[in-house]
């Protein structure tokens, strides 16, 4: 990692002041528009990271500690761009601005397959590839140039540093080292640069293979938009950018750095085979260096020995002792002074398959006095065989606390699956006993039932009746769709049992059938039965439709007697039979 990285981010300290100073300068001169959202937060020329965390899940993505390439992108524009045949000939003279305008084809192709898909999954987010690219270019320099084999995996893993707190946020291990192949503490892992813990319920499979690799680039890009579009976000305005930026990696400095490759891909790109991609300077300074800029929380390690070309302390003078520099103690940060989490007066936690949990959870957090603690980050998980979500489709939503150290998960929203699952509360980034919720989705119901028509359902026996039966579900007094019901021919009013006579459904084979069930209300709340034929018995007859939640309706049928044939007028009057002998006598 550390061949390609060079000189990457680390956490700041007096030393690296002047270098911050400058590239927050340069990301300033060179990002777009506004980098205040509307919460506040702070410009390129703060050379400090916003200390208020971001609106939903603060931990980051990269654990708001791994390194990463501060380059920023060539002042001169990368249009007009070559074309794709141009720019794949080797030794083919192009601009500094040009070769930065370069990606990786395998890449860029996972970026633009994920914002394709982002399209359909979460249209609102409005999520652009190059983002993702802005994002992929500052994490790994576009998977170190685009070193993916056909199916989008690394050639070798994409490493950042161990995060034992030396130098970098402090993360135990969380995935046993199945991803960073190191079970004592976590690193950021592949081209998007996830922490294990983060990538466990981000991951996904973006080129179909059944895994979830964080270092396969397509599920990587994937797993980052979906990151990105969490919560409602619509990266179309500049605030839910910024803040979903931030929420990748906490830091003003990345917020800029990114927002300035973004603006920068937007004036146009080209592609180039993989393996090609340009990586950024290990050295230097200006716009190919990769200044150590200071990145939220901890300090930097003290410098080793000097290099050529840096100067040298002057030793001390002789006979005077050397004084050590006194080591600072540290100020206990909020999460330091957690003892411990408590329900905040959550109520009861119950919904119908499809809507919206009308409560929602409230923890506390609290010193081991009982004092509420403000300014934590608290995560909520939902466990269990259930496809619940919180709003915005996940199922992991990170929450800090207010004044009255009391965090509010969103709003959970009920998928098919009935049952009881958990929701666990933990405090980010310390070890303490989480607080479990209980919620349960019921199946869908229905309270009233109710015919359409009104017309009355008559037919002659051995014929069919004309009319379907339709009948409208409501729940509350509002449409209920989706609910389960059962149609059946029952033998009278106060008998449910089945009748053996009279009207009756047919099946796909054409044979009598006189109970239907695994019936559904549509979208609209109407459950059209199939067509109704009477043998012939003729009579009065009960429809009896039932629905889960106790909804039950009694239709009446009635099938008339058949007519009888058409019988003859009667018998036809005798005709006189001709007799010879009373002919007319000639008259006289």
């Amino acid at each position: 990692m550390a061949a390609y990285i060079g000189r990457r981010l680390r956490k700041g300290a007096a030393t690296t002041a002047v270098a911050a100073l400058a590239v927050a300068a340069l990301s300033a001169s060179q990002a777009p528009g506004a980098t205040v959202d509307d919460q506040g937060r702070q410009t390129a020329s703060d050379s400090q990271p916003t200390s208020e965390a971001t609106a939903d899940d603060s931990a980051s993505a990269t654990g708001n500690s791994p390194p990463y390439y501060t380059d920023l992108p060539p002042l001169r524009s990368p249009n007009p761009s070559p074309s794709p045949a141009q720019s794949s000939v080797i030794g083919t003279p192009v601009s500094i601005g040009e070769a930065e305008a370069g990606i990786p084809a395998t890449v860029l192709d996972a970026y633009k397959k994920a914002e394709t898909a982002l399209a359909t999954a979460k249209p609102g987010c409005n999520l652009p590839w190059q983002l993702l690219a802005a994002i992929g270019k500052v994490e790994s320099g576009q998977a170190r140039g685009g070193r993916v084999d056909a199916n989008g995996t690394t050639t070798s893993p994409i490493l950042g540093p161990q995060l034992d707190g030396n130098g970098f946020a402090l993360i135990k291990d969380t995935d046993n080292g199945a991803y960073d192949g190191n079970s004592s503490y976590d690193s950021a892992v592949g081209p998007m640069q996830f922490i294990p813990s983060t990538w466990a319920w981000a991951g996904r499979d973006g080129n179909g293979d059944g895994r979830k690799d964080p270092n396969n680039v397509y599920d990587a890009a994937l797993a980052a938009g979906h990151y990105l579009c969490r919560f409602g976000w619509d990266l179309s305005t500049q605030a839910d950018l910024n803040r979903a930026i931030l929420s990748y990696n906490n830091s003003t400095e990345y917020l800029n750095l990114v927002l300035s490759w973004l603006e920068y891909y937007r004036k146009g790109i080209h592609e180039v085979p993989d393996g090609t991609g340009p990586l950024p300077a290990g050295s230097g300074g200006g716009n190919s260096g990769a200044s150590p800029t200071p990145s939220p929380g901890g300090t930097t390690p003290s410098p080793g020995p000097s290099t050529p070309g840096t100067s040298t302390p002057p030793p001390a003078k002789p006979g005077k002792p050397t004084v050590p520099t006194p080591i600072p103690v540290p100020t206990p940060t909020p999460t330091d002074t957690v003892d411990h989490l408590e329900d905040a007066g959550t109520a009861k936690l119950t919904a119908m398959a499809g809507d919206a949990f009308t409560k929602r959870i409230s923890t506390r957090a609290e010193t081991s006095a009982g004092k509420a603690v403000g300014k934590v980050r608290i995560r909520f998980t939902i466990i269990g065989d259930t496809d619940t979500t919180f709003t915005g489709g996940e199922s992991v939503a990170t929450v800090v606390t207010g004044s009255n150290g009391v965090a509010v998960a969103p709003a959970l929203k009920a998928g098919e699956k009935t049952g009881d699952f958990t929701v666990r509360a933990i405090v980010v980034g310390r070890t303490v006993t989480g607080v479990d919720y209980t919620a349960s989705v019921t199946a869908r119901a229905a309270d009233t039932l109710a015919r359409t028509g009104t017309t009355a359902l008559t037919c002659v026996a051995g014929g069919e009746f004309a009319d379907q039966v339709e009948v409208k579900a409501t729940y509350d007094g509002a449409l209920a769709d989706n609910v389960a019901a059962t149609a059946t021919l029952v033998t009278s009013a106060d008998d449910a049992t089945v009748n053996d006579k009279g009207p009756y459904f047919k099946d796909a084979d054409g044979k009598t059938v006189r109970t239907l069930t695994g019936l559904k209300t549509d979208a609209n709340g109407l459950l059209k039965l199939p067509k109704l034929y009477a043998d012939d018995t003729a009579g009065t007859f009960l429809l009896r439709i039932t629905t889960t939640g106790g909804a039950t309706l009694t239709v009446q049928l009635t099938v008339t007697a058949a007519p009888t044939p058409t019988e003859s007028a009667g018998p036809t009057a005798p005709t006189e039979s001709a007799d010879p002998s009373a002919s007319a006598s000639p008259s006289a």
